[in-house]
């Protein structure tokens, strides 16, 4: 095992030429980052989770029915115990042969069994009250976080010359204030990627879960090595269009379309100049290139580039779907349904009684389409946020 810990943290990989681990102990005279200060994460991060389930119960929940947002789920599908045990046992999305084999059992038509299993699937769906909670924890924390980092990040010289990331470097002192910072805004990914598990699952489960770990091993990373100064500035900037985006989603979930719209398109345009604008002109250009001028080349430093390279492919990709959306919202007059909406809808109408086969049946049916009275979500969420 020592050995292994020998190979792991290998100076020559982590750091600089001529730059040992025994440089950057802490002392009386200056703290520096101590992978040890990380482990802090987890119990932080637990209690983060515990906070937001009382903020979502005792503020969030209140806050919604105020505002009168939907309590009730997705409309239930019609007990049926064939359906149901194929649906628990076998499977959620039956094909065209098995939909034919109920067909004839239950003198149904496959119409009617595609749709009971459509309702079937969002009955495990979250209610829209549910949603709302979700962003307004998110909305809030997105808030105060960047609040901070933009309060902290003025006070210092590397927010207006970027080449002051590298001054000093590696014997750059640890701020209590950056060490807060860095603390807090990795317990907050260390449990959203946990709660992903339970939260509302969405289309981009896989990208959001990628992101999620390339997000805490990019503030894990940085914290070891000490690129912190550079850190703070990649975490501020992300954190910016989060905020504007949960704001969308609570206004979409109040039914204020017109808003909803107003703060999509905002979100929208922060969105694309901060992760396809500045990001790669302001963070990218100096963990490139001013970084590589200032101190050589090291190992540690094209992993460091290589992961957020990999951050910037995520932004192009959700940038594809934002500027989908937003032209769709420009074309409709409105903002459209996320294609990586949680609820499922079908264009046919949906009917409180299965149609049978026999032509002297009575049909009966409610005519409400299934898109409609869907609250779905708004395009590009990290997730934020979900960066």
């Amino acid at each position: 095992m020592a050995g292994i810990l020998a190979w792991f943290w290998n100076e020559r990989f982590w750091l600089p030429h001529n730059v040992t681990w025994a440089d950057l102990q802490s002392t009386e005279e200056a703290a520096f980052p101590q992978a040890e200060d990380l482990y802090l994460a987890f119990p932080l991060a637990f209690c983060i989770f515990m906070i937001r389930l009382l903020f979502e119960r005792f503020i969030a929940k209140p806050c919604a029915l105020g505002l009168k947002v939907q309590a009730n789920g997705p409309q239930k599908a019609q007990p049926n115990a064939i359906l149901e045990k194929v649906f628990t046992a076998i499977t959620k999305h039956p094909d065209e042969k098995r939909l034919d084999g109920l067909s004839k059992q239950l003198d149904w038509d496959v119409r009617s069994i595609q749709r009971w299993f459509r309702q079937r699937r969002n009955q495990e769906k979250p209610s829209t009250l549910t949603k709302f909670c979700e962003s307004m924890w998110r909305f809030t924390f997105y808030l105060y976080i960047f609040t901070y980092g933009v309060r902290f990040l003025k006070k210092t010289p590397w927010l207006w010359n970027t080449r002051q990331c590298w001054n000093g470097y590696p014997y750059q002192p640890l701020m209590p204030d950056l060490h807060y910072y860095y603390i807090v805004e990795l317990s907050f990914y260390w449990s959203l990627m946990f709660s992903q598990f339970i939260d509302i699952k969405r289309k981009d489960f896989g990208i959001m879960f990628t992101h999620h770990i390339v997000t805490v091993t990019l503030i894990t990373f940085s914290y070891v090595t000490n690129l912190t100064r550079v850190g703070t500035l990649t975490l501020c900037l992300h954190d910016a269009a989060d905020v504007v985006l949960e704001a969308a989603k609570m206004a979409n979930y109040c039914k204020c379309q017109k808003l909803s719209d107003l703060l999509f398109l905002t979100f929208a345009i922060v969105f694309i100049v901060s992760r396809l604008g500045i990001y790669p002109l302001w963070i990218l250009n100096t963990t490139l290139f001013e970084l590589y001028e200032a101190l050589g080349n090291f190992p540690a430093l094209w992993v460091f580039n290589v992961l957020l390279v990999i951050l910037q492919i995520l932004h192009c990709f959700w940038s594809y779907l934002i500027i989908k959306a937003a032209y769709k919202a420009i074309s409709k007059g409105k903002v459209a349904k996320d294609d990586r909406s949680d609820i499922e809808s079908s264009s046919d109408e949906e009917e409180t009684v299965p149609r049978s086969k026999t032509p002297h049946s009575t049909v009966t049916t409610n005519g409400t389409s299934g898109a409609n009275g869907t609250n779905g979500y708004l395009t590009g969420s990290t997730s934020s946020e979900e960066h």
